[in-house]
């Protein structure tokens, strides 16, 4: 039987699913192991199911034991292993796409009706209570009629498009290809990013991480937006330069911004803290049980194929 290291606790179901199919490490105490730690802790085994927590950089994959011929990252992103690496070391790396789809759009529709309502101001208000109705009061901005700028329209950018359309907003995106008719769905394509951000009222970032989408949006690119516009990102923090977002939070060149990921999170930026129009989430967007059980299930499958027949569909690398 194989042996996996499970580098952080899963539902209780999808433990069980893995001692079923290997003999497997599990981090009963869901303890952020060290890099050190992973490398100590792999020793013997033929796989790792990761997660997002662990930076699985060059440094930590080249001191890998010689045993460990796949990694199977628990989430739709890999960001956090160097596939370059991995590769170089002859192991597998593997994602779970498709099967969050659905609960991290739903995440997307809440940031772009959180920040553009005023929700975390509401939430403080109604706690403190004996707040006092008027006219102006936590006035914010209403979807219908507002353009939405979608920027990266995959799966989860095209659920997200599907909902906001039904709330009466008019959907713009950019893309690395133009969608067909069907996908696109009366969308507005923008063939580069400015074009799109021009148009931008309200801007979900749903674009995967890369090298290139690191800071994409910085203090040269937030210019291109309408004055007073919305950003949300449920896509990864590093497509964010926070300075320049905090900045122009400060200067009201940016109204509001719905975040659920960020840079060096749980660490996030304390700018954002400061600011009432920042609707901000611990990186929620997967957290359903149903989505959260198909994701490690498809993990598990996916370091089982591999086993089985020598690939798997869902390898990245």
């Amino acid at each position: 039987m194989k042996k996996i290291l499970v580098t952080r606790r899963l539902l209780r179901s999808c433990e069980d699913k893995a001692e079923t199919n290997f003999k497997a490490i599990l981090n009963s105490n869901d303890e952020l192991y060290s890099q050190k730690k992973i490398i100590e802790l792999s020793n013997g085994c033929d796989g790792i199911l990761s997660s997002l927590t662990e930076k699985l950089d060059s440094d930590t994959i080249n001191k890998l034991p010689e045993s460990v011929k796949i990694i199977s990252n628990f989430a739709v992103g890999f960001g956090n292993i160097d596939l370059d690496a991995a590769k170089k070391r002859g192991i597998a790396v593997t994602n779970t796409p498709d099967v969050l789809t659905d609960a991290t759009a739903e995440i997307g529709v809440l940031l772009i009706l959180g920040a553009c309502r005023r929700a975390s101001e509401g939430i403080e208000s109604a706690r403190q209570g004996g707040w006092k109705w008027s006219a102006d009061y936590l006035i914010g901005k209403q979807l219908t009629g507002t353009k939405l700028g979608i920027l990266g329209m995959g799966r989860i950018g095209q659920k997200i498009a599907k909902v906001a359309k039904s709330l009466g907003m008019i959907i713009h995106y950019h893309n690395r290809s133009k969608l067909n008719d069907e996908k696109e769905d009366g969308a507005i394509y923008h063939q580069n990013l400015r074009d799109l951000l021009e148009q931008s009222e309200v801007l979900s970032i749903c674009c995967p991480a890369s090298k290139e989408t690191i800071d994409l949006i910085n203090k040269d690119t937030i210019e291109y937006l309408p004055k007073g516009a919305i950003v949300t990102n449920i896509a990864r923090g590093d497509i964010v330069d926070d300075d320049a977002m905090i900045d122009a939070l400060n200067r009201r060149k940016v109204y509001a911004v719905g975040l659920d990921v960020y840079k060096n999170e749980p660490n996030l930026n304390s700018g954002y803290l400061n600011h009432k129009s920042a609707f901000i989430l611990p990186h929620l967007g997967s957290a359903t049980k149903e989505t959260r059980t198909a994701m490690a299930n498809l993990a598990i499958d996916n370091i089982v194929e591999f086993f089985d027949t020598g690939d798997c569909r869902n390898k990245v690398n």
